[in-house]
């Protein structure tokens, strides 16, 4: 789950990370007055989306009068804006961020993820704040300092000392407080089962303060439950409408570009069966794992979500047989196809616990448009294949 910036910075301020003072707007007067509430002769009007990349796109704009402040706020709110993260077809803003103006002499980047393959989050920082971070790992790896953090030890003096060092702080005073602020972060990390934070810029002001300009924060939604104030900040207005919908079902679904609709229970053999369609030369329109309990239902709403996207040519269905009997399988998927009308081929492969009387049933079944596959090499071809309208 994500949250807009201004809902990261109140998160940063209940743990004293040092942020610009802000208002969220949803009209162009409630911006006006939120610029009066803040004072001062500048402001930031800032775009609120699930996105990086928003002042490239045309979502953040500097103010330097009430009326200007406006106007900005009416040319923002209500724009589909276009990122380097959000597709060609962009993000409807719904909302705008009044922020008052900052001092900025040096931007950096600061963020804290998980690595996998080392098994414990690790603290990235850079000096090239406002920069695609992306672009830097491409281009300038050597600029992107990279601390991992074990989680049995927590954050120590040490992990911070080698950030600053890496970033050529020198002021023993300047240090103190980057540390500091590292600090806490890690502790937001932690405590609120963060998956990802970034703050890009991260500035240091001409006094020798660090802020963060922007906030950019992801949980574990399995750990929702155990942080209901996080959930609370759900925007599902930012969320795709199928990945809601299929979540109701208990299906995990995200939609991809490619033009074979994928059924699958089990994350990791969803992830495997999508190689397995690209090594035959397709690419899959989406991961759909309907997990342990497939049946007819859950079967004929997976193929109403995928049938909602016009690029899917083919549907592979792969399922292993294993809590559920396959040929109780393939009966829900004869029932869903008369349930819902699947106008595309679709190639079945049911393996495990009953697999060939799955397979003599849907051999039975003649029903035209459904192909049993005998393994996934088999079913991935014939999926490619039916795609290119060659089966």
């Amino acid at each position: 789950m994500n949250v807009h910036e201004y809902q990261a910075k109140q998160i940063f301020q209940e743990y004293g990370v040092p942020t610009p003072r802000g208002i969220v707007a949803n009209t162009p007067d409630e911006a006006v007055k939120a610029a009066e509430e803040l004072g001062g002769n500048i402001w930031v009007v800032k775009a609120q989306i699930h996105a990086g990349g928003r002042g490239l796109g045309g979502g953040v704009k500097l103010a330097k009068s009430l009326d200007e402040v406006k106007q900005l706020a009416s040319e923002i709110l209500g724009m589909t804006l276009v990122t380097h993260q959000t597709g060609p077809e962009g993000k409807l803003v719904q909302k705008v961020y009044i922020e008052e103006g900052a001092d900025i002499k040096d931007e950096l980047y600061l963020g804290i993820v998980l690595d996998r393959a080392k098994e414990m989050p690790v603290i990235m920082a850079s000096t090239e704040g406002g920069m695609e971070i992306e672009k830097v790992a491409e281009e300038t790896p050597e600029k992107i300092i990279k601390v991992a953090v074990d989680p049995t030890i927590g954050f120590q003096g040490f992990h911070g000392r080698e950030l600053v060092f890496g970033l050529g702080i020198t002021d023993k005073n300047e240090q103190k407080k980057f540390i500091d602020f590292a600090s806490k972060l890690f502790k937001i990390y932690m405590d609120k089962d963060v998956e990802l934070i970034e703050i890009n810029p991260l500035i240091k002001t001409g006094e020798g303060e660090f802020l963060a300009l922007d906030g950019k924060m992801g949980f574990d939604d399995s750990a929702l439950y155990r942080h209901p104030e996080i959930e609370a900040m759900r925007d599902i207005s930012e969320e795709d409408p199928d990945e809601r919908e299929a979540a109701k079902y208990g299906l995990s679904y995200v939609a991809l570009d490619g033009e074979i609709g994928c059924m699958v229970n089990g994350a990791g053999l969803a992830m495997g069966t999508m190689d397995a369609i690209n090594y035959m030369g397709g690419t899959p329109a989406n991961f759909l794992d309907v997990g342990g309990k497939a049946n007819a239902e859950t079967v004929a709403k997976g193929f109403e979500i995928i049938l909602k996207n016009p690029k899917v040519k083919a549907i592979f269905v792969n399922i292993f047989g294993g809590i559920v009997r396959c040929d109780r399988i393939a009966n829900g998927i004869l029932e869903a196809t008369k349930m819902v009308d699947v106008n595309v081929p679709v190639i079945v492969r049911l393996d495990g616990t009953n697999a060939e009387e799955a397979a003599e049933i849907l051999k039975n079944a003649q029903i035209k448009n459904v192909i049993p596959a005998e393994d996934l090499a088999d079913g991935a071809a014939k999926a490619v294949a039916a795609a290119k309208g060659e089966l």
